[in-house]
């Protein structure tokens, strides 16, 4: 994917951009752009809990659910990661989201984009033991973390390739403990007809608790969900602004008032 492809394909955005839910996609109305410092200062006050409606929006299979089914599959997430996180942080003596990769045996390239995708990707894993973090993002946003307002938001322990590769940890250690892991044992029902049904799994869930797994092992204190808004900015603030109401709305918040930011 060239540098022109990966801008176009984020027109419209259509599904969330650090996790891997699918969604339908859909024109994007305009949206007035927002100052990013503002953005964020919003967005790091929502917890992790309260981005569940935010995070079931990209479910495949979210009509099905309630609004209880969904809190309570968010809670259940929420401590999977959390637990898994500190499980593999102790079981190989390290932190860092690089010792740990390293110490599991995975392969982490950082090319400048994907070879090929038909949407937007900042980071991949892919079985059974590469993980791709791609720099162009990232470099966007290193840039925008030079600047002392935006740093005081997301403060020092923010370092973006770290906290996208914890985030891609999370999907490898799922597999490694697929057969007792909430996130893949936990399914819905689709349908039944005497012995025989159908289950499937929520893919919702594995985004959440890869969130709480990657906020619980960068030790960051906000919702990894908020590098959504801002790894989009780096291409698009209009379309950042867009998703910064979106989660604003699901969370219930009122957005910010538009004002045009010099870039």
């Amino acid at each position: 994917m060239k540098k022109e492809e990966f801008r176009r394909a984020l027109k419209p955005i259509a599904d969330g951009l650090f996790g891997k839910q699918g969604a339908v996609r859909y024109e994007r109305p305009h949206f007035a752009v927002r100052p990013l410092e503002r953005m964020l200062r919003d967005l790091t006050a929502i917890p992790l809990e309260d981005q569940y409606a935010y995070a079931f929006s990209r479910e495949p299979l979210n009509g099905k659910f309630n609004d209880e089914q969904r809190k309570k599959w968010t809670a259940q997430a929420i401590g999977c990661g959390r637990e898994y996180a500190k499980k593999i942080c102790s079981s190989y003596g390290v932190t860092a989201p690089e010792a740990l990769a390293q110490a599991m045996g995975l392969e982490v390239l950082y090319p400048s984009f994907p070879e090929n995708a038909d949407r937007v990707l900042f980071a991949e894993f892919r079985e059974p033991g590469n993980i791709n973090i791609y720099m162009d993002a990232v470099k966007k946003a290193e840039k925008f973390l030079k600047r002392p307002e935006i740093k005081a938001v997301l403060t020092d322990r923010l370092d973006v390739a770290g906290l996208l590769l914890a985030h891609e940890l999370f999907h490898f250690v799922e597999e490694k403990y697929k057969k007792e892991i909430f996130t893949k044992q936990e399914k819905i029902r689709l349908w039944s007809l005497g012995p025989l049904h159908n289950d499937s799994s929520i893919i919702a869930l594995s985004e959440i608790a890869a969130m709480a797994f990657a906020q619980t092992v960068t030790g960051i204190s906000w919702s990894p969900y908020v590098m959504d808004v801002f790894l989009v900015y780096g291409y698009s603030p209009e379309e950042a602004s867009g998703l910064y109401e979106e989660m604003m709305m699901y969370a219930g918040r009122e957005p910010c008032a538009p004002e045009q930011e010099t870039l």
